[in-house]
């Protein structure tokens, strides 16, 4: 599955004409802290991509990128822009089953078109960001502007606030 979603990621970013640099990584340390504190990147330029649920039913499902020193604010904007009266955090498993990535290596390049992409704000003020590579075993450095030439995605003032 690793292997397919980094294909995936890969190509997506092709397709897009990025410019980026894979990065290896032991996939013990790809969790975000672990990463930065063993390779020496800062988390000031690292991001995650965390998977929220609205409650109501049907389900609905956002791709959230946000600093790795912010949270994702999932009870007030998430769940106001998702038009539900709950959200929370999407589980491993159903992270998993929608982007058919581990946690820890979840990337926005390579989403399904269906699973809409919100970026903070804050992720588009910096020169390069470090996100997962679609497995455990990379992580990718780029622009954050490349977000801004994919279709499903969306920047949001607001999206993460600093940690209490």
């Amino acid at each position: 599955m690793t292997i397919d979603a980094t294909q995936t990621t890969l190509a997506a970013l092709d397709v897009l004409e990025a410019e980026y640099e894979v990065i290896p990584c032991d996939p013990e340390l790809a969790d975000t802290h672990e990463f930065c504190a063993h390779y020496g990147y800062s988390l000031s330029h690292s991001a995650n991509v965390i998977v929220a649920a609205g409650k109501s039913e049907p389900k609905c499902y956002v791709a959230c990128v946000l600093l790795a020193t912010t949270r994702l604010d999932v009870n007030r904007c998430v769940r106001k822009r998702l038009g539900v009266s709950r959200a929370s955090f999407a589980s491993a498993e159903e992270t998993r089953t929608l982007t058919h990535m581990e946690i820890g290596g979840v990337t926005p390049f390579g989403l399904p078109e269906t699973l809409p992409l919100w970026v903070d704000q804050r992720v588009m003020t910096l020169d390069y960001v470090l996100l997962g590579g679609g497995s455990r075993a990379i992580k990718i450095k780029i622009d954050p502007t490349v977000f801004q030439t994919m279709s499903n995605t969306t920047v949001v003032e607001g999206l993460a606030k600093d940690p209490v």
